[in-house]
């Protein structure tokens, strides 16, 4: 009954009843031991994000355009891109399942060298 209360909210509502959810979960936890804020990250299956997370990658990419030198533009195109990505190879992750090794990560340090070099590569 759970799942068909939340299908008949308008996906704005029932992202924000998610977040609100996760903050009731975690919220003081966090608060009390890792004398931390918390931020939910919520997505819908189709990828549309709640309103903190929308808050949260908007902020993330001013302090990476900071950080890099780059436009708040090409930060956030990079951010959704890298995030989309993801997103979709969870997606089929759960269709299909996993199949063999997982892939190699990189650095976050690489992965803010990459950007820097795509931007001085397109000028």
């Amino acid at each position: 009954w759970y799942q068909r209360r939340v299908r008949a909210l308008p996906i704005t509502k029932a992202l924000k009843k998610h977040e609100d959810e996760k903050k009731r979960a975690y919220g003081e936890r966090v608060l009390q031991v890792e004398k931390s804020s918390f931020t939910p990250v919520v997505f819908s299956t189709s990828g549309i994000m709640g309103d903190e997370a929308d808050k949260f990658y908007k902020k993330l990419a001013h302090k990476l355009a900071g950080k890099t030198k780059q436009s708040y533009a090409d930060s956030i195109r990079y951010i959704r891109q890298r995030l989309s990505f993801c997103l979709l190879r969870t997606l089929v992750i759960s269709l299909r399942g996993h199949r063999g090794t997982s892939p190699k990560r990189f650095s976050d340090r690489n992965d803010i060298n990459i950007l820097y070099m795509t931007k001085n590569n397109l000028n």
